[in-house]
């Protein structure tokens, strides 16, 4: 009996891991008190126009999406590298019931950044570490 092929090997597995251990690097040097930036207002612009439609008003959640102020999108359980891989590649359900969350295209890298802020404002503001 022939073994199929896995959709994660050759060309797919290399461009993976560079993704992965490039994001890393970015993520590593951050410590716990970088996660929660002052200038939090900055990404609300991008986050109304990317993430409220699905994520609600101040990341509370809507039919459509799950919170992100809530204890499993803190920064100790997700990281920021978690937000950007979800804006780029999308992600599959596995917290919620709401279906797979779709890349998201037309997102600069500064406007996630500046969402990423916005949101572990959120979190720091509702009592999350």
């Amino acid at each position: 009996m022939k073994k199929s092929p896995s959709r994660w090997s050759g060309a797919r597995r290399r461009y993976v891991l560079k993704k992965v251990f490039a994001l890393a690097a970015l993520v590593l040097p951050l410590t716990a008190g970088q996660c929660f930036a002052t200038d939090a207002p900055a990404g609300e612009a991008p986050y109304n126009k990317h993430c409220i439609s699905c994520h609600g008003p101040a990341g509370s959640g809507t039919d459509k999406g799950p919170p992100l102020v809530h204890r499993i999108y803190g920064p100790r359980k997700h990281g920021n590298a978690a937000f950007r891989l979800a804006v780029e590649w999308g992600v599959g359900a596995h917290h919620w019931f709401f279906g797979d969350m779709p890349k998201i295209k037309g997102v600069t890298e500064e406007e996630v950044d500046s969402i990423i802020i916005y949101i572990r404002a959120l979190q720091r503001d509702a009592g999350f570490k």
